[in-house]
């Protein structure tokens, strides 16, 4: 029963987040006819001049799904069962998207995002973050620390899924309360990640006290 029931608990999990990736193809999709004027880049038309802005804005929407779906492949058991290979070459591309590509990108519009202190703050850590959790994920399985590399990648994951969750909270929080846009802009910078390494955090200290139930019930 139990075994169903996680197998229902992926499905679902997998499900939501493809519908998600798809949404924010969707996204893309918009992006790709490079229209000034949809979307976030009404709140930035002042910064479409500046080349390294602008390029680096593109770069990172365009490849943001990357990670998003090479990251969920990680997490697949039966994956990892039967195709390593996929299993390792997913993760590769996961990590190389991350460290080569959108955490340069992400500084950028970190260092230029709307919101004034409260908001750059929120993305530059974001971003670090992001950068280091991933690097270490790498650098844990280069040492052979599956345990390690596994928590650091569900880190890691938990902020490539803010690319969802920003969004997400930014429907949700003005049906709850009336708030005007800068203030939701903040708090949706930090409600876009924190709340997801929280997540994260649990879910790891979980399978540690799991893990050693089954130890102690073994001796």
């Amino acid at each position: 029963m139990k075994a169903v029931l996680l197998t229902f608990k992926t499905l679902v999990l997998y499900l939501a987040i493809s519908i998600a990736s798809l949404l924010m193809l969707s996204m893309i999709i918009d992006y790709a006819s490079f229209e000034t004027d949809i979307h976030f880049l009404r709140s930035k038309q002042g910064y479409l001049q500046n080349t390294t802005w602008t390029w680096a804005f593109y770069i990172h929407i365009f490849t943001a799904i990357i990670p998003l779906v090479a990251g969920l492949t990680q997490f697949s058991p039966y994956l990892l069962r039967t195709n390593k290979g996929l299993h390792r070459t997913a993760g590769k591309i996961y990590i190389l998207a991350i460290l080569l590509i959108n955490f340069p990108t992400g500084l950028i519009l970190a260092i230029n995002a709307n919101g004034y202190l409260p908001t750059k703050l929120a993305f530059l850590l974001l971003d670090y973050l992001w950068f280091y959790f991933t690097l270490r994920a790498w650098l844990e399985i280069k040492k052979g620390n599956i345990t390690a590399h596994k928590n650091f990648m569900l880190r890691s994951y938990a902020l490539t899924f803010s690319a969802i969750t920003l969004r997400t909270w930014k429907i949700i929080l003005p049906v709850f309360i009336t708030i005007d846009p800068l203030t939701l802009y903040q708090l949706d910078a930090w409600l876009g990640f924190v709340p997801n390494l929280f997540i994260a955090e649990w879910l790891i200290s979980r399978s540690h006290r799991s893990k050693e139930k089954k130890y102690i019930s073994s001796k």
